[in-house]
């Protein structure tokens, strides 16, 4: 005599596909999301443009795809400012308790909105580097910056230039989490992520110059070119030092996550 036995998934039980699917329809269904994203999305398009049609050879040392990027130093804090609002903004109005309610062991929370922030951010700004960039070889196509997508380098650095943001963006998620504040996180973003570099960068010492190398924003910009830059680490080691500030970040957030109430 034989016993079969069917394991099947109970109708509301908490799977991380489930968790991954909640966490896309918070975010696909706010109007922030699409606000801040095509914001960040018609900054990089517009100045991509203006720098094309307005260019006249006095820009020739400057790497095209970097030229023809420029907006995205100003798109970089609308994507920031949206992983900030993917996790701080449930502190503020209250969701965080019905989320967490659901999901009691908390991780799989901030993991899955990591996740599906990512994949969106680079996916669309990837996107929007693409478009870009080809709009703008409709005026420089009979300059010195005239490339295609199919030059050597070219494609990498506009997907390096995509993981830079995302990346720098995925800190921003973190900092959320950790300061549980809109506003505080904005703060420590801008403060301590896109200022703080460049004032350490003004002070002439050998140790301090070598340091801001490795930090968040310096090691960005050092993805999002065809050629490397001089006064920066070479992009594996910017995409190296990336990595581990954004898991470093996320990982003081998921240890506070535990520990602290809600």
């Amino acid at each position: 005599m034989t016993t079969s036995t069917t394991t099947t998934t109970a109708p509301y039980a908490v799977t991380p596909r489930r968790i991954l699917h909640a966490e896309w329809h918070k975010l696909r269904t706010l109007r922030s999301t699409w606000w801040t994203l095509g914001l960040a999305t018609a900054l990089v398009i517009g100045v991509g443009l203006m720098m094309g049609s307005t260019y006249d050879g006095d820009d020739a040392n400057i790497d095209t795809v970097l030229f023809v990027l420029f907006g995205s130093q100003l798109s970089q804090i609308c994507v920031a400012v949206l992983g900030i609002l993917v996790t701080a903004s449930e502190y503020s109005t209250g969701l965080v308790r019905a989320t967490l309610a659901a999901v009691p062991r908390r991780l799989p929370v901030l993991w899955s909105k990591a996740g599906v922030f990512t994949a969106c951010a680079f996916t669309l700004t990837f996107a929007t580097n693409t478009v870009t960039f080809l709009l703008a070889q409709i005026w420089l196509s009979d300059t010195d910056k005239a490339l295609s997508l199919t030059d050597s380098g070219v494609l990498g650095a506009l997907a390096g230039n995509a993981a830079g943001v995302t990346l720098l963006s995925l800190i921003a998620v973190g900092l959320g989490a950790l300061c549980r504040s809109i506003p505080a996180a904005i703060g420590a973003f801008v403060g301590a992520v896109m200022i703080l570099p460049e004032v350490l960068g003004a002070i002439s010492n050998d140790f301090v110059q070598s340091a801001v190398k490795y930090f968040p924003a310096k090691s960005a910009e050092s993805l999002g070119t065809i050629a490397p830059l001089t006064d920066h680490n070479a992009p594996v080691t910017g995409l190296v030092s990336l990595l581990v500030w954004a898991a470093a970040v996320l990982a003081a957030a998921a240890l506070l996550l535990k520990r602290r109430d809600v």
